[in-house]
């Protein structure tokens, strides 16, 4: 620890963009969800805000001048926007009488998406990070840190350090290469390739019509209709959007090259939008809303628009977000994801992990069945 100077900071721009980035790119298999103009865009947004009950304490650890290692960590004083849950957590320790929070999160806000945790230039710089935290959180008056889904080696690294494993499992769509749409079809078994034909034609047999909009031509216009549509939908499920139109706005002046909207009309109203994130390698299913339903437009807009560009562009992975077994049906596959957490009352530690180890089997059993469901055909 001798070789790094240590600093919490609250606020990005303590950082800087270069410095950041130049982190960012040096990790394997980094997303755009972890670049400086994402994260800036919720703090100034005030999406993920101490307003909103995100307090950034970001740990940054120097070497000379350089920026060697670094952990996006929030205190948190909820866990809403998660996608890991702990409210049952939450509420045995309310139960007996204990506070639960605030809480430190290491995670992207509202962005159930895999990637690196431990940002950090080499193996030694990680090392050193972790002690940090670890000191961090035995010293701050914390119920517990929480790491949303790092890769697999990160959180068995942060269970060397104490941490408990929690596992989860997304649908993932991969690339074969397809020449078109009709050719990855060809691949699934008859019923489901059926069943998306018939979706698709429901939505053109409704009089939609659909335009994919890069987010370097995006307009504010549609900017604006986006987080009227993306506002409606959270509403009609009687639920606060974590998103605000300010976002929406900096991330498509900031991060152009890796926005695709995909936007719905009928009869010459604007009636639906979903956002996608992607990178080079990796699309990312995000936000979506509607002004008014359409049968079967959700899974155009947010699934099938995304395939068709992944495939044109030639985009290996399409990660369609947290949870939904439906996305089998449409060529989506289980992949498991990981959780590391750390709870400093001893008997409630013990008794997480006594459910960790119970949940963990129920998962592999879950993993274990999926896998026999494959949508595809044999061979």
């Amino acid at each position: 620890m001798s070789n790094y100077r240590t600093h919490i900071v609250s606020t990005l721009s303590e950082i800087g963009q270069q410095a950041w980035d130049a982190l960012l790119a040096s990790q394997d298999n980094p997303n755009p969800f972890l670049s400086w103009a994402f994260l800036h865009a919720l703090h100034a947004s005030g999406s993920a805000a101490p307003e909103t009950g995100w307090q950034p304490q970001y740990i940054v650890l120097y070497q000379g001048e350089r920026l060697a290692a670094a952990l996006p960590l929030y205190v948190k004083d909820h866990s809403y926007g998660e996608y890991v849950f702990d409210w049952a957590w939450a509420d045995a320790y309310r139960r007996h009488g204990l506070p639960y929070y605030p809480k430190l999160l290491a995670a992207i806000p509202f962005t159930p998406v895999a990637g690196p945790r431990l940002l950090a230039t080499d193996a030694a710089a990680r090392a050193a990070l972790v002690e940090v935290l670890v000191a961090t959180q035995e010293s701050a008056g914390v119920s517990s840190t929480h790491v949303l889904f790092p890769p697999e080696e990160q959180a068995r690294q942060l269970r060397e350090a104490g941490f408990m494993l929690r596992s989860g499992v997304q649908f993932h769509w991969l690339n074969g290469g397809y020449a078109s749409f009709d050719a990855f079809l060809a691949t699934l078994e008859q019923k489901k390739r059926k069943n998306i034909r018939a979706e698709r034609r429901k939505v053109r047999e409704a009089g939609v019509t659909l335009r994919r909009v890069r987010g370097r031509d995006a307009v504010d216009a549609d900017w604006v209709l986006f987080n009227r549509c993306y506002r409606r939908t959270y509403q009609a499920h009687h639920s606060t959007p974590y998103l605000n139109l300010d976002f929406f706005r900096r991330i498509g002046d900031t991060m152009p090259d890796n926005i695709l909207l995909v936007i719905a009309s009928r009869a010459g109203r604007d009636i639906a939008a979903s956002l996608v994130i992607h990178n080079e390698r990796t699309l990312f299913g995000r936000y979506w809303g509607e002004l008014e339903h359409v049968p079967c437009l959700h899974f155009e807009a947010a699934y099938y628009q995304p395939l068709e560009f992944c495939i044109e562009q030639g985009i290996a992975v399409f990660e369609g977000g947290a949870q939904g077994e439906h996305k089998m049906a449409r060529g989506f596959l289980p992949t498991r994801t990981w959780s590391a957490h750390w709870l400093a009352h001893p008997s409630f530690a013990d008794a997480v992990e006594r459910f960790l180890e119970r949940e963990r089997d129920g998962i592999d059993d879950y993993l274990d069945e999926l896998n026999e469901r494959s949508p595809f055909r044999p061979g």
